[in-house]
């Protein structure tokens, strides 16, 4: 009697989930991954391999410490300032050099440095809080930084960890006090032209401005304020049952504004309705994942890449070295609530500070650490030279029973490659069990010859060849039968980015034992 053989397709999709047990996540969510490292969700369909990093400039600043950056400034795209050791130094990527010291501060022991851009006279300038010291303001014309000097006026600013721009007013962020400019100005405090304070009770922990309203995250609350003056600012409060637990991790993404509460990471637009149906936890699919980033690090920052619509959230540790740094990234595929997210982990980005900055025509996104560069993300195959490690590992998926064993004979993988490529595949049946036969593992290579890809280090001029097609196919023939089946895909090095898109397996179904 002939074998009857059947084809399973699973389409790439649904992103990490780690909050169910494996049959369940086979039966529910068959597309999603149980493992994925280095791989994002795609807003063009499929998981992806995520880019690299590399020195934004080849030299540091020269300070004698091996602290973290407290700060973390891109000015413009040749431009970019740094705090180290209690010392502010400007960068120039054009040359690869650091300038002597800025600014010093005088308490050097703040941890964390938050900044904000305005133009009140015409003037671009930055200031910036530490939470220990008065602000600190850099002109970026002069390319020159001053503190704000005490007075009575200013005094109240002394100790501001955050500060925002709404309404042409300065808000700084000091313990529970919420302090705040007169309009069109940076240092003048005085009630009689427009300046106050307002006493939210808890700590701030960061602000944010989100559709014509200013957000004040607390421990543990939510406010906001609304009005366009001293005049008519009203205090609203939005929760008193959640709150942010760093205001690092604040980033507006897809519409809305993420951050991480003490439940996981949620957006502001679900809880701003909380009492409706509406609330929900962004990470509730990846709870274990948030969970452990949370219990192995004790600093996390964040940052969003806009043209994938994706939130990166950054664990930091000293202890910990860089190739073993955890994260998360969350690819919003809806623009309002939290359920539109897929998420991934991160592994191999060591990040205290981070920062972006847009020209109009693209972005650059950096991060920092102690090691005293400052490197740029989404920028070539490494990790600064270094591997990549890509792992992918479906659910263990019953196909059409759990019960009954089916035998496989062929994967067929279709992938959209961008470059060379080598990935492992491994076939892992009935939960990869002791004593269970495994099929061995094979490998698809695609060695990309003399291919020529616009930025790419290995291609050289002369040699490099357009308009060669590349294989999006590839086929293996496979021994091995089980209840349950999971694929792992590994692609370890630094190899170009590629997608995944759907893998189709061949096989029959067995009689019932």
């Amino acid at each position: 009697m002939t074998t009857q053989w059947q084809t399973f397709p699973i389409q790439f999709n649904g992103g990490l989930i780690s909050s169910l047990s494996p049959l369940q996540h086979g039966i529910q969510a068959v597309g999603s991954a149980a493992i994925m490292q280095n791989f994002e969700p795609s807003l063009d369909g499929g998981y992806a391999k995520i880019l690299g990093y590399e020195k934004l400039i080849d030299t540091k600043p020269t300070v004698s410490t091996t602290d973290v950056m407290q700060a973390l400034c891109v000015v413009d795209d040749d431009t970019v300032i740094v705090a180290r050791g209690g010392d502010y130094y400007k960068g120039t990527v054009s040359s690869d050099t650091w300038s002597s010291s800025l600014a010093t501060a005088v308490d050097t022991s703040f941890t964390t440095v938050n900044h904000q851009r305005y133009n009140f006279t015409g003037t671009e300038k930055i200031i910036f809080t530490d939470g220990t010291n008065f602000p600190a303001i850099y002109d970026v014309s002069a390319g020159t930084m001053t503190y704000i000097t005490t007075s009575v006026s200013n005094d109240a600013v002394e100790n501001a960890s955050d500060v925002a721009l709404y309404k042409s007013t300065l808000f700084f962020a000091v313990g529970t006090e919420l302090v705040f400019t007169a309009p069109y100005t940076d240092t003048d405090f005085t009630v009689a032209n427009g300046a106050g304070s307002v006493n939210v009770v808890s700590p701030i922990t960061g602000l944010a401005v989100y559709r014509d309203q200013l957000i004040i995250f607390c421990v543990d609350r939510i406010l906001r304020i609304v009005g366009s003056s001293a005049a008519d600012f009203q205090l609203i409060t939005v929760t008193e049952e959640i709150g942010c637990l760093e205001g690092t991790t604040i980033q507006e993404v897809g519409g809305d504004i993420v951050f991480l509460a003490p439940d996981g990471i949620r957006t502001f637009s679900s809880t701003e309705r909380i009492g409706d149906f509406g609330l929900d936890v962004a990470s509730k699919s990846i709870r274990p994942t948030v969970d452990n980033l949370r219990t192995t690090n004790t600093h996390f920052c964040s940052a969003v890449i806009v043209d994938k619509a994706q939130y990166r959230l950054f664990g930091y540790n000293t202890a910990t070295q860089t190739a073993a740094s955890n994260g998360i990234l969350g690819t919003k595929f809806i623009d309002q609530g939290g359920t539109g997210f897929q998420w991934a982990t991160l592994k191999g980005f060591k990040a205290y500070v981070t920062d972006s900055f847009f020209d109009g025509d693209s972005e650059v996104y950096v991060f920092a650490n102690e090691d005293g560069y400052v490197y740029k993300m989404e920028s070539g195959n490494s990790r600064d030279g270094s591997d990549i490690s890509a792992v992918l590992e479906t659910p263990y998926m019953p196909i059409n029973d759990p019960k009954v064993r089916k035998t496989f004979y062929k994967l067929d993988l279709y992938v959209e490659p961008l470059g060379s490529f080598n990935l492992d595949v491994n076939i892992l049946l009935d939960q990869n069990k002791a004593g269970s036969i495994q099929p061995s593992q094979f490998n698809f290579t695609n060695a990309g010859g003399d291919l020529f890809f616009y930025d790419d280090p290995s291609s050289t001029y002369g040699t490099a060849k357009y308009s060669v097609i590349i294989d999006e196919t590839y086929a293996n023939n496979l021994v091995g039968s089980g209840k349950t089946v999971a694929i792992r895909f590994e692609d370890i090095g630094t190899n170009a980015s590629f997608t995944l898109d759907t893998v189709v397996l061949e096989f029959a179904t067995n009689d019932r034992q």
